[in-house]
């Protein structure tokens, strides 16, 4: 299970290559999709959403990273056609129905879904949405894709929380199936029912979770994650036997040290530190292993350089 995988993901349509669309009569169609935030999950995010039958249009004030978005996009969907797991003609499709803008009026406009996918700050994070609820359409769903951090403090400022929600994709997005759909304190019924009908039409699994610090799966995996790096760090086993342990004991798709390198060590250390601020439990507490290699830049996959040596 790569980020260079191609397909769309969670369950296949009748022709094996296009996603089913399950549950689009429980609530009104989300047509446009705008995706804020050009990184590896926004750019996933864009991809499945164009994939599914959206219009999708994706946000970056970078125009590099958007631009790299873009090509990324089409790179995995061509790959997907050459392996036979993608329709050429829905790949084209796809890409007929994407966009990139460095404009957040030009990519709100008219969306009836905005998903902020940006770095998980959380003043960054309500500084998007303060400008992103100045623009859109009184409909509209506005979506976090946080991993841990509190929806109901986030959507706080905002003048209609009840519209707010998280939808916690999970990388690689084109691949993995689930979603998690994070009820704030005041996110209306509506909201959450009409989050669901389109995770489903992504061909998805979503689950729903009130939210708490770290959500369900941040919660639990971080746990599994951080406890292997401990014991990486006394000696116990190599990180390629402790994934293996995880593997081939437990039937985990891969181990807990390469999901890390996966993720990205940087990631992982920012969410273990607000997990445990916020929940006071040592089991959350940083690994000095963990912080060093954070500070020397060995940050996983995307240094070259983590847990596991890596050529792409």
């Amino acid at each position: 299970m790569t980020t260079d995988d191609a397909g769309v993901g969670g369950r296949k349509g009748p022709d094996g290559m296009r996603p089913e669309r399950p549950g689009m009569d429980a609530g009104p169609r989300i047509g446009k999709v705008a995706v804020i935030g050009a990184g590896t999950m926004g750019r996933g995010i864009a991809q499945v959403a164009a994939m599914a039958g959206h219009e999708a249009v994706l946000c970056d004030v970078d125009a590099g990273q958007l631009e790299r978005a873009l090509a990324g996009i089409k790179a995995t969907l061509d790959k997907g056609v050459r392996l036979g797991k993608v329709a050429g003609a829905a790949r084209d499709e796809a890409l007929a129905r994407l966009a990139g803008t460095g404009g957040l009026g030009e990519a709100v406009e008219g969306a009836e879904l905005v998903i902020e996918a940006v770095p998980e700050v959380m003043a960054l994070k309500k500084k998007v949405f303060a400008e992103v609820e100045a623009v859109a359409g009184a409909g509209a769903v506005l979506a976090t894709n946080t991993s841990s951090l509190s929806v109901t403090g986030m959507g706080a400022g905002l003048r209609s929380p009840d519209r707010f929600i998280g939808l916690h994709f999970f990388n690689p997005v084109h691949i993995m199936a689930l979603v998690e759909v994070v009820r704030g304190e005041r996110t209306a019924p509506a909201t959450v029912e009409r989050s669901l009908t389109f995770v489903r039409g992504l061909a998805k699994e979503p689950i729903v979770v009130t939210d708490s610090p770290g959500f369900a799966s941040s919660r639990l995996g971080i746990v599994l994650g951080l406890e292997a790096i401990r014991m990486v760090e006394t000696g116990v086993a190599s990180p390629a036997d402790i994934d293996k342990a995880m593997v081939l004991g437990y039937r985990h798709p891969m181990g807990p040290l390469r999901l890390t390198d996966l993720v990205g060590l940087d990631v992982r250390l920012g969410i273990a530190r607000y997990l445990h601020e916020s929940l006071g439990s040592d089991a959350f507490r940083p690994p000095a292993l963990l912080e060093r290699m954070v500070a020397e830049g060995r940050l996983g996959k995307k240094s070259g350089r983590g847990f596991y040596e890596w050529d792409d």
